[in-house]
């Protein structure tokens, strides 16, 4: 269940907002799963998108140093 199409901007943004949703306790007992879910989906994006880019900024720097 990978996201559609989304940034890493719109990811983090849904996170926040479903986190609030839960301290806020806007969610009843049936949307709570399917609301951890995502963000346990959400985050997996972000730290993968994370780690792409930490590898491609790397090695630009070492090309840098050629």
């Amino acid at each position: 269940m990978a996201p559609k199409k989304v940034s890493y901007k719109e990811a983090v943004e849904e996170i926040d907002e479903i986190l609030e949703k839960i301290e806020n306790e806007e969610l009843d007992v049936d949307e709570l799963s399917d609301k951890v879910k995502r963000v346990s989906v959400l985050i997996k994006f972000c730290k993968e998108k994370l780690h792409k880019t930490q590898s491609e900024v790397e090695n630009i720097l070492k090309e840098m140093e050629e």
